[in-house]
């Protein structure tokens, strides 16, 4: 019988006729010319019933659990922030999750800044778990994010464009900055332990912050990373959860796990585009929010199981 994903595959492949990403998703192709079982022997019924019951209990795929979070229905769009915006260390942040935690969560956007689909992001982050988390988006572009009609570039207008916003907003920069950062928030929050989420070009911070001397975190999250650089990973020392999309080198993502030496969870979301879990995320689409939610279990339940105290 095919596993659990390649059965919830096939299933929305038969429902969906003509839908291409089931394709993408399953690696066996023969899920899909499996035999019809004979429903009218009793005796294959009752097995492939009783198969199905026992996937209903087992771990679901990929190591995480999906009963790790609660997380509350997305809004797909017009979503109301349950945080507020601070000043820490001169910067403006997003602020969210209760004044009571322990532990928390510094987000690194991605290019585009403050986007509803982060903000929801970091609410989810903060109290949908078992454990409560500080969630703090720090606004490292003050107040001037990249405009998201410069992506895609494929103009030579908005390539040009892009260059010199990267060139006016390195990523090494930020990540010099993240120790001293950190300090400050340990200050204003009195939360003592902090991990580090980043999307896109925040995922190249969190990998040049954590391979760094001074890395302040204890545990570490990639979602759809941008210039993932295997040499990198070899100098990270925390535990590091990488979701890639289906846009990101497949040969550097493999080369990147490879390279990691610290308990890690590498995946890719392979009918995904960069940005499924930030800014360019398309919540009216019922399979982009369906993995939205899924890249957040992931993250939330890889944090639970590897925060070292």
């Amino acid at each position: 019988m095919p596993a659990p994903n390649q059965l919830r595959i096939a299933a929305t492949r038969l429902s969906r006729p003509g839908s291409s990403y089931a394709y993408r998703l399953t690696s066996n192709p023969q899920v899909f010319n499996t035999p019809r079982p004979n429903f009218q022997n009793r005796t294959t019924f009752l097995s492939v019933k009783q198969q199905i019951a026992k996937m209903s209990t087992m771990q679901a795929s990929h190591g995480h659990n999906e009963a790790c979070c609660n997380i509350p229905p997305v809004v797909s769009k017009g979503y109301s922030a349950k945080g507020t915006y601070e000043e820490i260390d001169g910067l403006k942040a997003y602020v969210t999750g209760p004044s009571n935690a322990t532990k928390g969560i510094v987000v690194i956007y991605d290019i585009f800044g403050y986007f509803e689909q982060t903000v929801q992001g970091a609410d989810i982050l903060a109290t949908s778990s078992h454990e409560k988390y500080k969630v703090v988006i720090p606004d490292w572009f003050k107040g001037e994010p990249c405009p998201i009609e410069w992506y895609p570039p494929n103009t030579e207008e908005k390539q040009k464009n892009l260059g010199a916003f990267f060139g006016k907003n390195p990523p090494p920069g930020v990540a010099g900055k993240l120790p001293e950062y950190v300090k400050a928030l340990e200050e204003k929050t009195g939360v003592k332990e902090w991990a580090i989420l980043g999307f896109c070009w925040g995922g190249k911070v969190v990998s040049l912050a954590t391979s760094g001397d001074s890395n302040p975190f204890v545990v570490a999250a990639e979602c759809h990373p941008a210039m993932v650089e295997p040499k990198e990973a070899e100098g990270i020392k925390i535990p590091l959860i990488l979701l890639a999309s289906k846009e990101e080198p497949e040969d550097k993502v493999k080369e990147f796990e490879t390279k990691l030496s610290v308990p890690k969870h590498v995946e890719t979301f392979k009918d995904q585009i960069h940005g499924w879990m930030a800014a360019r995320s398309d919540l009216n689409d019922a399979r982009v929010k369906e993995e939205y939610v899924r890249g957040y279990k992931t993250v939330l339940d890889f944090f639970a199981k590897n925060w070292s105290s």
